[in-house]
């Protein structure tokens, strides 16, 4: 099961999830609460324990314990569902550019980027020139088909983001002219996913953007002495949007880290 990073949707892990498909696995991606075809939360309730639950809700519909991939929130959303359950829900974690003591000034970077433009763009081009200032160290996109994939446009004509303001918004601390609220709410966010690390029982992988504004040296570092048997990389040349940085790269340390703790064969006798 794949979960996605705030502001993305399932089509992130399109090209993963071809791969891993050709190599056995049978792969489910998944617009989390708020983005995508999901529906908004009527009352705003998008924390990291919110997404927990829909995870295990999720997870519980499956005859056997999945491997998980998850990118930023998702990563905190399966830690912090792993903190909430009574059983391991994981064959295997993978989280992707997310540590429990992520960069502040990182996240409040992401944060300031999925609240600007509320008011959309005026056409696809203008959100690819968005997304390239945003990721300067990747080309411009220029598809169109895959932009749609991230924005819907309005009756007025204008483009939108697939996803709830209300995340950004309703988040206490997550104005970014309140750092210290922020840091309020980004140290709970860290309590949680710590209690969900340690809850962990099956192997992990640690993927990070070697580039990363979001997982410094320093996170890594304190991420391995909270578990010291985790497996990690460095994907060079990427940032915090490693498999969107990087594709093949990422996919083969993921599809290796599968291959050696939850084998394509054993998947294919839980069908």
């Amino acid at each position: 099961m794949m979960f996605h990073g705030a502001g993305q949707n399932r089509h992130a892990w399109k090209k993963t999830a071809s791969s891993l498909s050709e190599q056995g696995y049978f792969v489910i991606t998944v617009d989390a609460r708020g983005h995508g075809d999901s529906d908004w939360s009527p009352d705003a309730h998008y924390d990291s324990d919110d997404v927990g639950r829909d995870i295990q809700v999720l997870v519980s519909n499956l005859s056997r314990r999945p491997a998980v991939v998850g990118a930023s929130m998702g990563g905190m959303g399966c830690l912090a569902a792993q903190r909430l359950a009574k059983r391991q829900l994981f064959e295997a974690v993978v989280l992707v550019d997310i540590t429990p003591d992520f960069d502040i000034e990182g996240a409040r970077r992401v944060i300031s980027f999925m609240a600007g433009h509320p008011d959309g763009f005026r056409t696809l081009d203008d959100a690819a020139s968005a997304i390239a200032a945003y990721n300067p160290h990747r080309k411009k996109v220029t598809n169109s088909s895959g932009l749609s994939k991230v924005l819907q446009q309005r009756e007025d004509g204008r483009w939108i983001w697939r996803w709830d303001p209300a995340y950004v918004s309703s988040k206490p601390g997550f104005d970014t002219n309140s750092p210290d609220l922020m840091t309020i709410s980004m140290a709970r966010t860290s309590k949680i996913m710590k209690e969900g690390l340690r809850s962990v029982e099956t192997p992990v992988l640690l993927v990070r953007g070697q580039q990363s504004d979001l997982v410094t040296s320093e996170a890594v570092k304190k991420f391995l002495d909270i578990k010291p048997e985790a497996e990690f990389v460095d994907v060079a040349g990427t940032g915090h949007m490693v498999a969107g940085d990087d594709n093949d790269a990422f996919t083969s340390e993921v599809a290796k880290f599968l291959l050696k703790h939850f084998s394509p064969s054993l998947n294919e006798e839980s069908r």
